[in-house]
C-alpha cells in the first residue's frame, strides 16, 4: 500500500487500514510504503518510510533516488494499492516517480481514489492525475467520482467505505463531565477539521437556534483544527458565537487548556481515550446531535459513524451523501432546526433502527474482505 502518509487518524489512513486488515484476512501479507507513518497503527518491520512521498516533503529528494528506493520497496510484491497519492497533487514530484515506477511494475495495480484533483478548487488546474496506467484498476468511494472519471476516459469501480458495527460505545457520563456539560445541556458535536467546505457557521447557527427552540443550554464542540489558512476566519466565527465552545477531540474540563485537534490528540483533562483523554467514541457518546453541514466530501465517515453510535445526524448536502439515501440511510437537514430539536427531545427510534439495518446491508466492515476478493477477481 503506497501513500503520502499511512497509519494516522486522517480519513485516507483510516480507510487504508480497513483495506489492509481485509487483505490480511484474505491471506495477503501487507507492506506499507509511505512518506510518513502515523502513531495510530504500530510500525511493522516490513513497512517502508520514504520521506520523498510525504505531503510537502521538507527535504528535496532526487527523482532517481526516490525511484530507486520505490523499486527496492516493491521487490517481491504482487499487488500495489495506491491510496490517493495518484489522485490529489499534494506532491506532484512523488506522483510522477510512483507513476513511472508502476509502469515498469509487473504485478497488479489498484488506484484507490478518495478524492480527485478537479474536486478541489485549488487543484483544478492540474490535469496529469490520475495517470494513464494500462491495466490498473481504478476504485472510487462514490458513484459521483466514478461518473466523473468515466467522462475523462477512465473506467472505475465503486467500493464505498465500510464501518464496524460492533465498535464499542464511549463513556457518556465521563465525557460530558470533562466537557463541563450538565444533564440538561445539549451538546452539538461537529467531528471535522475547520476549513471552508466543512461549513462551521451552519453548525454554530444550529447550536444557537437550539437554545431558542428548547430553552436549554447548548454547547458547540468542534473536534478538529483549522487548516488551509482558515484559522483567522474560524476565530472570528467562534468569537461571535452565542453558545459556549469546546475545541479539540480530547477536550478538557473548563478552565484547563483546550485540545488543538482531532488528529493531534492533544489536550488534558478527564476522559476515556489515550492518557485519560476523550476518544472519538466518547465524543459521539457525549453529544446529543452530530452536525455535519459539509458542502463537499469524498464520503463523509461521520455520517455513518454517528448512526453506528446511535446519534441523530444533522447534515448538509453533497453528491456522495445524497447517494447514501438510495441505500436507505436517512438524516435530518441541517437547515431544519425545529425538526432537529424535536428529535433531540423525542428520539426517532425507528430511524435509528432503519439506518443500522441499511448500513449492515451495504457498508458492514465484516463484508469488506468479500468485496475486495470480488474486486481483485476482476480483469485489469
Amino acid at each position: 500500500m503506497v501513500s503520502f502518509r499511512l497509519g494516522g487518524s486522517d480519513g485516507v489512513s483510516i480507510e487504508a487500514a480497513k483495506w489492509a486488515d481485509a487483505l490480511r484476512a484474505l491471506g495477503f501479507a501487507v507492506r506499507r510504503i509511505a512518506g510518513e507513518l502515523g502513531t495510530v497503527e504500530p510500525v511493522r518491520p516490513e513497512d517502508v518510510i520514504l520521506p520523498g512521498l510525504a505531503i510537502g516533503a521538507g527535504t528535496p529528494v532526487s527523482a532517481p533516488a526516490l525511484a530507486s528506493a520505490m523499486a527496492a520497496a516493491l521487490v517481491g510484491v504482487d499487488l500495489v494499492i495506491v491510496e490517493n497519492l495518484l489522485s490529489l497533487p499534494m506532491n506532484l514530484d512523488a506522483a510522477r516517480v510512483v507513476t513511472s515506477t508502476l509502469r515498469r511494475f509487473p504485478g497488479r495495480v489498484v488506484l484507490h481514489h478518495h478524492d480527485l484533483a478537479w474536486q478541489r478548487e485549488h487543484y483544478r488546474g492540474v490535469d496529469e492525475l490520475p495517470p494513464e496506467l494500462p491495466g490498473a484498476l481504478h476504485v472510487v468511494i462514490n458513484d459521483h467520482s466514478r461518473r466523473e472519471l468515466a467522462d475523462r476516459g477512465f473506467a472505475a469501480v465503486t467500493v464505498r467505505n465500510h464501518f464496524d458495527l460492533t465498535a464499542p460505545t464511549g463513556d457518556r457520563t465521563r465525557a460530558r463531565a470533562a466537557l463541563g456539560a450538565s444533564d440538561t445541556t445539549i451538546v452539538v458535536f461537529q467531528p471535522t477539521r475547520a476549513i471552508a467546505r466543512k461549513n462551521v457557521p451552519a453548525a454554530v447557527a444550529l447550536a444557537e437556534r437550539l437554545v431558542e427552540l428548547t430553552g436549554r443550554p447548548v454547547l458547540y464542540w468542534l473536534s478538529g483544527p483549522a487548516e488551509d489558512g482558515y484559522g483567522p476566519t474560524l476565530d472570528a466565527i467562534l468569537a461571535e458565537a452565542a453558545v459556549p465552545i469546546r475545541r479539540g477531540l480530547w477536550s478538557p474540563a473548563p478552565g484547563a487548556e483546550a485540545g488543538t485537534g482531532a488528529e493531534a490528540g492533544t489536550g488534558s483533562g478527564a476522559g476515556t481515550g489515550p492518557d485519560g483523554k476523550l476518544g472519538i467514541a466518547d465524543a459521539y457518546a457525549a453529544c446529543d446531535v452530530v452536525a455535519f453541514p459539509s458542502t463537499w466530501e469524498g464520503f463523509g465517515n461521520p455520517v455513518i459513524e454517528s448512526i453506528v453510535a446511535g446519534r441523530p445526524l444533522a447534515a448538509g448536502s453533497y453528491p456522495a451523501l445524497d447517494e447514501l439515501r438510495s441505500l436507505g440511510v436517512r438524516w435530518l437537514p441541517i437547515d431544519d432546526p425545529p425538526a432537529i430539536a424535536r428529535v433531540i427531545e423525542h428520539p426517532d427510534v425507528a430511524m435509528v433502527s432503519a439506518n443500522r439495518l441499511a448500513i449492515a446491508r451495504h457498508l458492514d466492515l465484516a463484508d469488506l474482505p468479500r468485496h475486495l476478493a470480488e474486486l481483485l477477481d476482476r480483469p485489469g
